[in-house]
């Protein structure tokens, strides 16, 4: 599996590209803001070939939604999502004229995620893990050849994800990322939807919010 990282729109989110040697594609929560950024993850997705077959949305927080109705009318596929995560996204509007950021009402899903499901593309499988605590629902996506988990707003380095927009639950953060990610291995691959990576390792040890779980 190869993956691309982009990085949009005022919040700095990381756009997620997963693809294999079939050229088949996901893109995961797409945060192109603009007509350059939009280019600039089409233009990518053409040079190498690539056949977008799924589009997903971790959660639904406005960084991570504003390309959703761009990626879904240029290749002509269905936003997938966790069923909880549905109110989430129709409030997109209202969030983003409280910012005052441009938003293309993304299209609603009309096919849902669940916890546990495998998500296929090509060769590939991503395991869908239910990580709520950061949204009311986010999904985190596990790839075990690889062993590199897309981890949404719920881990970061160093840090978590915050806890207090709408929907947002401290508690029961800290108990997704101990019950349903830290129970992945050490070396496992952190990719969050904002900064650097990480890995299991490092945060078990280095992650400052991680030592209330001790």
């Amino acid at each position: 599996m190869e993956l691309a990282i982009f990085n949009f729109n005022p919040f700095q989110e990381n756009t997620y590209l997963l693809y294999d040697e079939t050229g088949e594609c996901v893109i995961l929560d797409p945060g192109c803001s603009n007509k350059e950024e939009e280019k600039l993850l089409s233009s990518y997705i053409t040079k190498h070939n690539l056949k977008p077959v799924r589009l997903i949305n971790t959660h639904c927080h406005i960084d991570h939604i504003l390309g959703n109705k761009y990626i879904s009318e240029k290749y002509n596929l269905d936003l997938e999502i966790h069923k909880g995560e549905l109110e989430t996204l129709k409030s997109g509007a209202m969030i983003a004229k409280m910012y005052g950021i441009p938003y293309e009402l993304s299209p609603l899903p009309k096919r849902f995620i669940e916890d546990n499901d495998v998500v296929v593309f090509g060769n590939t499988a991503l395991k869908a893990i239910l990580t709520p605590g950061h949204s009311p629902a986010s999904l985190s996506f596990y790839n075990e050849v690889e062993n590199i988990l897309i981890a949404g707003d719920v881990l970061f380095h160093e840090s978590i994800g915050r806890t207090d927009l709408p929907g947002g639950n401290h508690q029961l953060l800290l108990l997704s990322i101990k019950n349903r990610v830290l129970t992945l291995p050490n070396q496992t691959l952190v990719f969050p939807g904002h900064g650097q990576k990480t890995t299991i390792g490092h945060e078990r040890v280095n992650n400052p919010f991680l030592k209330e779980l001790n």
